[in-house]
């Protein structure tokens, strides 16, 4: 074996999850990493919002716009942050019960405390919260965006397709996260590519999260901001965004170690692949409602 290809393999064997410590206070790579998925969104959605829209088609995204008051940029950039702080909100709320309820909801019946609690009363530390599911998180954001669209006089499906090309770009960081904290690591191989992980540093493992940080981040943002600015019906990209982002993870999902507590599903296919499926479905199913609809814009 090359000494290139050794310290390749043996990466997350020396990765520490901790960024910065100072006293008892520590800051991890993990946290790091979404709130750079956060900024780099925002920057995103801020260039979007000042290149790709004029005056008019920036009104053109409330219910009701009056021609004397114009919607200026700066308040729509102003709402736009609000917007992502209750997404953000909303990702998180429906993340946890999503992972409760779809992925181990006979332990937390007997351990509702740990839902919501970072400290473990057996060993008297702070532990944090374990444990997000992101299908969960995507209907949480879906409902924040439908209360906020409804609070500020927005139109839902105008809105998504706005801000969707630009969220894959976050799942990149996202996904480094999950590398960097050493977690969400992948099944058994005996190929090159494979990592020594420290849950099992005997055994090589796909580097699952950097396949799908590949997947979901970059082909996913390549192809969505791409066609970003293409007319269509309305509700276009939230199709697209469901289909393609659907298929990656299912993709993805080959080279990741299923969830111990549920294994496979039919002997062969994982609970992310299972709602992954959904997901496609789901997109197509939109997609023929909406163009059906023929409100094109």
């Amino acid at each position: 074996m090359s000494p290139n290809l050794a310290y390749y393999q043996h990466i997350p064997l020396h990765l520490d999850p901790i960024a910065f410590a100072v006293g008892s206070f520590s800051v991890g790579w993990y946290s790091l990493m979404y709130l750079t998925a956060l900024t780099v969104i925002y920057c995103l959605l801020r260039y979007r919002l000042k290149k790709d829209f004029t005056q008019k088609e920036l009104n053109g995204f409330y219910i009701v716009a009056s021609a004397r008051t114009p919607i200026s940029r700066t308040e729509f950039g102003n709402r736009l942050e609000d917007f992502l702080l209750v997404a953000f909100m909303g990702a998180l709320i429906g993340g946890r019960i999503g992972y409760v309820l779809l992925y181990n909801p006979g332990y937390y019946w007997h351990h509702l405390l740990e839902i919501v609690s970072p400290y473990d009363f057996s060993s008297g530390q702070f532990i944090g919260i374990y444990g997000m599911s992101y299908h969960g998180g995507l209907l949480g954001v879906a409902v924040a965006m439908w209360l906020f669209t409804r609070k500020n006089n927005l139109h839902f499906w105008r809105f998504a397709d706005f801000v969707v090309p630009a969220i894959p770009a976050g799942y990149f960081f996202g996904r480094i996260g999950n590398f960097l904290n050493v977690e969400l690591y992948g099944r058994v191989t005996d190929s090159w590519v494979g990592m020594y992980f420290p849950a099992s540093p005997a055994l090589l493992r796909f580097p699952s999260q950097l396949i799908e940080a590949f997947l979901e981040g970059i082909v996913l943002f390549v192809l969505l901001w791409a066609i970003r600015n293409r007319k269509g019906f309305s509700g276009q990209f939230v199709f697209w965004y469901l289909v393609s982002y659907g298929l990656a993870r299912f993709v993805g999902e080959f080279f990741r170690q299923p969830d111990e507590q549920i294994g496979y599903v039919l002997g062969y296919f994982t609970l992310g692949q299972v709602f992954s499926l959904l997901m496609i479905l789901g997109g197509l199913g939109l997609g023929y409602f909406q163009k059906s609809k023929n409100i094109v814009y």
